[in-house]
């Protein structure tokens, strides 16, 4: 029975999944990590007066901050500068992307980066800064959805690199 379901969706257990199924994956990650993220902004900036902060879970605070730098605040002030970087960076992994859509799992964090750029770029476009609400202890800077969208995709993305290699060796 699982086997048919399997054969439904284009492939057996552990093949790998076609071109096609790896971009409509990619897509469906990209479109719920951006519905997410706005969403989510969306509530913060509607609750949330500037200066305030909500105790949410022990040690998170949620707060309404705005940054105009890439992840975590990261160079501030350099709105040209980031944004050649990001589209710098979303070119190259979807390049990547296309040339390596029968890697396992590759459309994972390939829908996490792309959902997560797309959330703080759209945020640029509409107030001219991205909106960050997640306020961790210890001084780190506040982040927003979309920060720990990219951040994990990231890490996923070097451990699927890392398996392919060690897989193909």
């Amino acid at each position: 029975m699982a086997e048919a379901a399997d054969l439904e969706h284009g492939h057996r257990r552990g093949e790998r999944p076609s071109a096609a199924r790896a971009w409509a994956m990619s897509a469906l990650v990209t479109g719920l990590v951006l519905a997410i993220d706005q969403l989510t902004k969306h509530l913060v900036r509607g609750s949330i007066a500037g200066g305030e902060e909500q105790r949410f879970l022990p040690g998170v605070q949620l707060v309404d901050t705005h940054n105009h730098g890439v992840a975590f605040g990261f160079l501030p002030g350099s709105e040209v500068l980031v944004t050649v970087l990001i589209a710098i960076a979303l070119l190259v992994l979807l390049v990547f992307f296309a040339r390596n859509t029968s890697m396992a799992l590759i459309w994972l964090p390939t829908g996490m980066l792309l959902g997560g750029a797309i959330g703080n770029v759209l945020d640029r476009i509409r107030s001219g800064s991205v909106t960050d609400f997640i306020k961790l202890p210890l001084g780190w800077p506040p982040f927003n959805l979309a920060d720990a969208a990219i951040t994990i995709g990231i890490v996923l993305l070097f451990l699927v690199l890392e398996h392919a290699r060690h897989g193909s060796s």
